[in-house]
């Protein structure tokens, strides 16, 4: 898939699992490269307000994991859709379960926020028989060693949270975030998450060397409020953004 890439979360079940498939087919047709699809929780430890009422509102409409995993097969696009959500849900289904159903509904990653690479052999070795792709998240803070490890240790792109805390739309790109995806070393996609929720930011970290930027809260604001052409009008606008932020970053020499 060519660079740079838009990925976009959204919360499986809201505002209904039946919605759900519908709503991926159109985040792909304007624009998303991939397809963070989130199973709801009742405690989202890396989720701020947004996201964690829109979990609120999945698990109150019905949405389990069963009802997730029927969701994401019937959402039949051509672009990845990667998993995300807390370990806990994986270890009560079976780790080897969980995994072949994400390969069989046509999830090819799962992004596990509270699962650190120094306990996440068994999952590794299970994701890897399937093969889907286990992503490991990476922060500001993080040490330049162990961030040499969980680099080598992720698989199908690096998740770098650009700033502490929670998820959640800020108003801008902190001149750390691009600090850190600079010290990142090249080699495996860095996509940035956390924090991006309008184009110019979004373009932002495609300047700065990323090679994907990660828009979730915006996207799920829109769809607390019902406001799905306009989700549809900012992802369309987020990719056109990127785009061009990619041609700037590496200008074409006649």
């Amino acid at each position: 898939m060519k660079k740079p890439l838009l990925i976009v979360y959204i919360c499986a079940g809201d505002p209904t699992p039946e919605a759900t498939p519908d709503l991926v087919r159109r985040l792909a047709r304007a624009g998303a490269d991939i397809i963070e699809l989130g199973l709801p929780h009742s405690d989202p430890v890396a989720d701020g307000p947004t996201i964690q009422a829109a979990a609120q509102r999945a698990i109150a409409a019905g949405m389990n994991t069963d009802i997730y995993f029927k969701a994401a097969a019937e959402a039949d696009v051509d672009i990845p859709k990667v998993f995300m959500g807390y370990y806990n849900m994986i270890y009560a289904r079976g780790l080897e379960r969980f995994v072949r159903d994400c390969a069989s509904s046509g999830i090819t990653g799962m992004i596990v926020p509270d699962l650190p690479p120094e306990e996440a052999g068994p999952l590794q070795e299970a994701s890897r028989s399937a093969g889907v792709d286990l992503i490991f998240l990476a922060a500001p803070n993080t040490p330049q060693e162990r961030l040499e490890m969980i680099r080598a240790q992720t698989s199908g792109f690096l998740y770098l949270v650009a700033r502490a805390g929670v998820t959640g739309a800020r108003s801008d790109i902190l001149q750390g975030t691009r600090d850190f995806i600079a010290r990142v070393p090249q080699g495996v996609p860095r996509a940035v998450g956390f924090g991006i929720s309008t184009p110019k930011q979004a373009a932002e970290v495609i300047r700065a060397g990323a090679d994907a930027a990660i828009v979730g809260s915006a996207c799920v604001d829109l769809i607390a409020r019902g406001e799905i052409e306009q989700l549809m009008q900012l992802v369309r606008e987020m990719k056109e953004a990127i785009t061009e932020a990619e041609k700037d970053k590496n200008p074409i020499v006649c």
